[in-house]
């Protein structure tokens, strides 16, 4: 039974993540006018959208009559998800990979405002509207059928990770060689570089292309502190 709730879930998570895939590389087209896989893995999903929209079943299920409630919560979970995926994914590859520091309330540049609101309206439309009708289509599917297919696509998703995440590590080593303060001679050099690496490389810079490196911004940092102790010491 526990095994069928998780894959029962895992489809509704994967379903979210395609459904959020889809919708960034509508966006995209629309800006830049042409198709670019989204998206840090090779498959066509965003699991940022789908952990959100299976924290968002758990937890906001009882507030399916309340939209103002549902829309503030939704949006803060949301939001959360957003800051904290951009701030692990900066710790350990060392780059930045989205920026709302131009946007008007935004916070350390990871989260903004404007995003928030329509993660709010989605998270609405998910609970109220969408999560009813997929569960009840989920429901219709055979139980060991079900779990035939969510454990094939579990395993393909992980073995995903397990690339990406090889892929993306690189970064870390092509940043942190560079010793130069000037930040954008830094990512153009990088970026050059490991544009010709694959085509899996070229990808990844395709679908973030203002990904850059926050080596310069930490130094700045540690270089004012170190400007301070050194004021207060005197």
């Amino acid at each position: 039974m526990f095994f069928y709730k998780f894959c029962f879930y895992f489809m509704l998570f994967l379903i979210y993540s395609i459904a959020g895939w889809i919708m960034e590389v509508i966006v995209v087209a629309h800006e830049k006018k042409k198709f670019i896989n989204r998206g840090f893995f090779i498959g066509p999903y965003c699991p940022i959208y789908g952990f959100s929209a299976v924290i968002m079943t758990f937890i906001l299920g009882k507030y399916q009559d309340d939209p103002f409630a549902l829309f503030i919560l939704a949006m803060v979970i949301c939001t959360f998800f957003e800051y904290v995926t951009g701030f692990v994914m900066e710790k350990l590859f060392k780059a930045r990979w989205w920026d709302y520091s131009n946007k008007t309330f935004n916070i350390n540049g990871r989260v903004c405002l404007e995003n928030s609101v329509i993660f709010g309206v989605l998270g609405c439309v998910v609970i109220m509207w969408i999560n009813p009708l997929l569960e009840s289509l989920l429901l219709m599917i055979p139980e060991n059928l079900l779990i035939y297919v969510s454990s094939i696509l579990l395993i393909a998703f992980l073995v995903d990770n397990i690339v990406s995440f090889k892929i993306i590590s690189k970064f870390s080593s092509y940043f942190s060689s560079e010793e130069k303060d000037n930040t954008e001679e830094i990512n153009e050099k990088v970026k050059d570089t490991f544009k010709k690496k694959s085509f899996f490389n070229k990808r990844l810079f395709e679908a973030f292309p203002n990904v850059k490196s926050i080596l310069p911004e930490i130094k700045a940092k540690y270089e004012e502190q170190k400007r301070k102790l050194k004021e207060k010491i005197r």
